[in-house]
């Protein structure tokens, strides 16, 4: 059985400040649901949106350069142990791609960068690679 919805007025108190309630406290142009039988074994609805294939494509894509970003960013601050515990550095390519061009977007990342564990050719490889990927996107 599907939810049942009560719309009604019920019984009016005036609280004496220019407010109306009911009995229970609630406005009475409040709508009510009641859950049906069915919904009796407390199982969650979840609602769900469909993406067309182009869509998931570019979804897909951002995933990868994310999971990319977060894997290399990790090898570059990790110090000289590679099963060492990386800082929690995060970098924001939504703030990386909103900048102009190569040149802002090299000089940002080499300030974001200035204090990883890796030695700066790796830091250089790493920022060619990310404008690359940028581009992807």
């Amino acid at each position: 059985m599907a939810p049942v919805m009560e719309v009604g007025r019920t019984a009016e108190y005036d609280t004496g400040n220019g407010t109306v309630m009911d009995k229970d406290g609630k406005s009475p142009k409040s709508v009510n649901f009641e859950q049906g039988e069915d919904q009796a074994d407390g199982r969650k609805k979840y609602l769900t949106a469909k993406y067309g294939s182009h869509q998931m494509a570019l979804i897909r894509k951002r995933l990868h350069v994310e999971m990319w970003l977060l894997e290399e960013i990790a090898k570059l601050y990790r110090s000289g142990d590679p099963a060492g515990a990386a800082p929690e550095k995060e970098l924001d390519l939504d703030e990386l791609l909103d900048l102009d061009d190569d040149a802002s977007r090299r000089v940002f990342l080499q300030r974001f960068l200035q204090d990883a564990a890796a030695a700066p050719d790796a830091v250089t490889r790493f920022i060619e690679e990310l404008l690359v990927q940028a581009k992807k996107l």
